[in-house]
């Protein structure tokens, strides 16, 4: 197996993903668990990490990283420790689930899609959830907080990051 620097024969999280690749034959149809491996490996997918699987299943880049930018349970860059999704689906959104994200944004101080500088935790957004009867939704650690309201997400934020404001 030719790799190059980064991607170490060497190194048990690359045989790990290979086997997974094997596994299946090395077929396209292996994109999503291999990408799932690969998160479980590093905590997220980097772009060296795209173009190995792209290469390794023959499969174009473009539809790699479009896979990995289309389902939010994949991440692009390292995540904190503890993982906020606030749903902004047309369900969520209609019952105040920008409310919930900016609440979160200024407990926490950190942006949709960013991680505090303490990597405590990572805030990001889904278009869906798929629980609109329950909306607006946040996922905490993917335990779902429900008719999410701001002071409920803020408090929560709370118990995770030490530089909450209120």
């Amino acid at each position: 197996m030719q790799t190059s620097t980064l991607v170490s024969a060497e190194d048990k999280r690359w045989r790990l993903i290979r086997a997974t690749m094997r596994r299946h034959g090395f077929a396209a149809n292996a994109l999503i668990e291999t990408l799932h491996t690969v998160q479980e490996a590093f905590g997220y997918l980097d772009e060296e990490a795209l173009r190995y699987v792209a290469k390794e299943l023959r499969i174009p880049l473009s539809r790699v990283y479009g896979v990995a930018t289309f389902y939010n349970h994949f991440a692009m860059k390292p995540q904190g420790e503890h993982h906020c999704v606030v749903c902004l689906g047309t369900a969520c959104y209609i019952r105040g689930g920008s409310r919930v994200l900016e609440a979160i944004e200024k407990a926490a101080q950190v942006k949709a899609g960013e991680t505090t500088p303490d990597k405590k935790l990572s805030l990001l957004v889904a278009r869906c959830v798929g629980l609109c009867w329950l909306a607006p939704v946040a996922l905490f650690d993917d335990e779902v907080a429900s008719e999410a309201t701001p002071e409920e997400v803020a408090q929560k934020v709370g118990e995770w990051v030490d530089h909450v404001s209120s």
